[in-house]
């Protein structure tokens, strides 16, 4: 995810450099809180079982692979530090994910062995006596039918409440479009403070001792997490696909990968169209850019596959 970047030099800052910083702060801002609504997401269900974890692990390696490039090209230290953040906050995302898939399983395990022990219990039991106790249990004529009706009424009123509440609010669309402008306006507020502070500089265009080039083992790398990065979520596509459904998935975490791939490219783009400068930074482009086609899938299946509109109940 992370680019080739030089060290700042005092250069006058022209409309496509500045462009290029608010992006790529934009970019940074991103990244910074991907992760943060899937693990949001994963504590509400209490469940890992919406994103795939082969998703999750070839991202990882993709990260890696851009921290081990970023090292071997020298790249200056706040990209390095960024891909190790990156491999860290995956890291708190597999964990959490492998933990719950744990719990669970467990949890499953032992509802399975006391369903087959209290059939078996059933089975052993006297006729005579499971019928006086399920006599017993049924109290009164009708009782059961009430409470049963009464439980029914419950989760049917629950489910209304639940459904008046999301039409008299926001859509989750709308919360997390709004979500992605306060993402955009602190990441714009952040470069200006940087440019006016003078902690960021304009990276010059032009170099008196000609282009650098980089270590082709770093260049192989930068295309190892291309790869990666590109197919990482054909594993999440898949899944999507075969459960044709997007429950557990955090809408967010796409939309902000989105944006941090789109801004992030066009930080790249707007800095320099210089071919040596492409060139040189090409994988980092193809794996930004070319997962936004996934991600643009993924928000189709999310249309797709979410749940359907509530009827409309009538007052009588």
């Amino acid at each position: 995810m992370a680019a080739p970047i030089a060290l700042a030099q005092s250069v006058q800052l022209t409309p496509h450099e500045a462009l290029s910083g608010v992006f790529g702060s934009i970019s940074l801002a991103s990244w910074i809180f991907l992760l943060v609504p899937q693990l949001i997401e994963n504590y509400r269900q209490g469940s890992a079982e919406g994103i795939s974890l082969a998703f999750l692990i070839v991202w990882f390696i993709g990260d890696i692979t851009n921290l081990a490039g970023a090292i071997w090209a020298g790249l200056v230290p706040t990209v390095i530090a960024l891909a190790i953040y990156f491999c860290f906050a995956d890291l708190v995302l597999i964990s959490q994910c492998l933990y719950y898939n744990l719990v669970n399983a467990r949890r499953e395990r032992r509802r399975k062995r006391s369903a087959a022990l209290s059939d078996a219990s059933d089975e052993e039991e006297p006729l005579l006596s499971r019928r006086n106790s399920e006599a017993r249990s049924m109290g009164l004529p009708g009782s059961q039918r009430r409470r049963s009706s009464a439980a029914s009424r419950r989760r049917r009123e629950s489910s209304l409440l639940e459904a008046g509440e999301e039409e008299g609010g926001m859509s989750d669309w709308v919360r997390n479009a709004l979500s992605i402008v306060g993402i955009c306006v602190v990441g714009a507020a952040g470069w200006a403070i940087a440019w006016r502070s003078g902690v960021w500089k304009p990276t010059p265009t032009d170099n008196a001792d000609g282009p650098t080039e980089m270590a082709l083992g770093a260049q192989i790398l930068g295309y190892a997490s291309a790869v990666c990065y590109l197919g990482a979520r054909i594993p999440q596509i898949i899944k999507n696909y075969r459960e044709k459904s997007c429950e557990g998935l955090s809408l967010l975490f796409f939309m902000l990968s989105l944006l941090g791939n789109l801004t992030y490219g066009a930080g790249i783009i707007f800095h320099s169209l210089e071919k040596e400068y492409i060139l040189t930074t090409l994988p980092w482009l193809i794996g930004s850019l070319g997962t936004m086609v996934e991600d643009a899938t993924i928000f189709v299946q999310f249309r797709l596959y979410g749940e359907p509109d509530p009827p409309s109940v009538a007052v009588i």
